[in-house]
């Protein structure tokens, strides 16, 4: 799979502060990619670098083959973007929108109509053509936003928290048309809070911590690689076994009042633990994606 964005050492500075701190990475054609991290990681200033809104302070960004800090216009005629922030304008109707926008790209109006239409009916909006924008739900301007994003059919389509905010039908909706992009081969780079999104979307992901990479890969192998198939949560842990886990180096994180223990399937220790210390308080479950990201990010609140 031919590379679509190649990351080579890229740095972004704001006076003192260092955002991105020297991270590469790759995304192949076709391919849903994710970028992860806590608030204030690097990632939407990586994103806003991807698409030229913000340039580099050291390190080289090309898409389609192309630098972005000389061909900046031709790569974004071929990119889509869906920013966090509503940037609708609230005097136009849902349609006028994508037909004003589709003039950004010099698409003639009667195809820009056509598009529009497609969309529309694509995102099931159709019914409210005509509305104004401030008379949509956060879910139907998330969909919108996303439609305008599409207008100029890009190759690429660069979306930062695009369900931020919304209710989980809403958020379900816009997933089901995430999906069908990503069947239809439409290459994506998505940042996301939501770890069930990224599992649920994202073929392979990055997870970035103060400026760092700190990991590369598919949800599934991170999953498996850094917490295991099962956990076990264990409330109230006693002094036995949080010395049974240290005597045996068995991965876990103590919480205090909640421990986490992260052990394969069948594994003999799991069976120990549930035999002799999961009296009350025990959950079994699968590890997760999120699971992986409090263990690599921390727990702490971040401002």
């Amino acid at each position: 799979m031919a590379d679509i964005i190649e990351v080579q050492h890229l740095c972004k500075r704001f006076g003192e502060v260092t955002a991105v701190d020297g991270i590469s990475f790759t995304v192949g054609a076709g391919e849903f990619f994710g970028l992860l991290g806590p608030n204030g990681a690097g990632k939407t200033t990586t994103i806003r670098m991807l698409y030229g809104f913000s340039p580099p302070s050291r390190g080289v960004i090309r898409v389609f083959g192309m630098d972005i800090s000389r061909d900046w216009r031709r790569i974004k005629a071929r990119i889509g973007v869906c920013q966090q922030d509503n940037t609708l304008d609230p005097d136009l109707t849902v349609e006028q929108n994508l037909i004003l926008f589709a003039g950004y790209f010099s698409i003639p109006r009667r195809e820009a109509r056509a598009r529009a239409a497609e969309l529309l009916d694509f995102f099931a909006l159709a019914n409210r053509r005509s509305a104004k924008v401030m008379d949509l739900s956060g879910g139907m301007i998330r969909r919108l936003t996303l439609a305008r994003a599409l207008i100029n059919r890009p190759e690429l389509l660069i979306l930062d928290e695009p369900t931020t905010g919304l209710d989980p039908q809403s958020r379900h909706q816009v997933w089901d048309r995430l999906e069908k992009l990503k069947a239809s081969g439409l290459s994506v780079v998505l940042t996301t809070h939501y770890m069930e999104e990224a599992s649920r979307l994202c073929d392979r992901l990055i997870i970035v911590d103060h400026g760092k990479i700190l990991v590369d890969g598919s949800p599934e192998e991170l999953t498996l690689r850094h917490v295991g198939r099962s956990v076990i949560e264990i409330g109230g842990p006693d002094q036995a076994l949080r010395d049974y886990l240290k005597a045996h180096e068995i991965a876990h994180d103590d919480l205090g009042q909640r421990l986490l223990l992260y052990t394969p399937d069948g594994n003999e220790i799991s069976t120990a633990v549930r035999d002799n210390f999961c009296h009350d308080q025990c959950t079994f479950r699968s590890g997760s994606l999120e699971d992986v990201f409090l263990r690599l990010t921390g727990r702490e609140l971040r401002e």
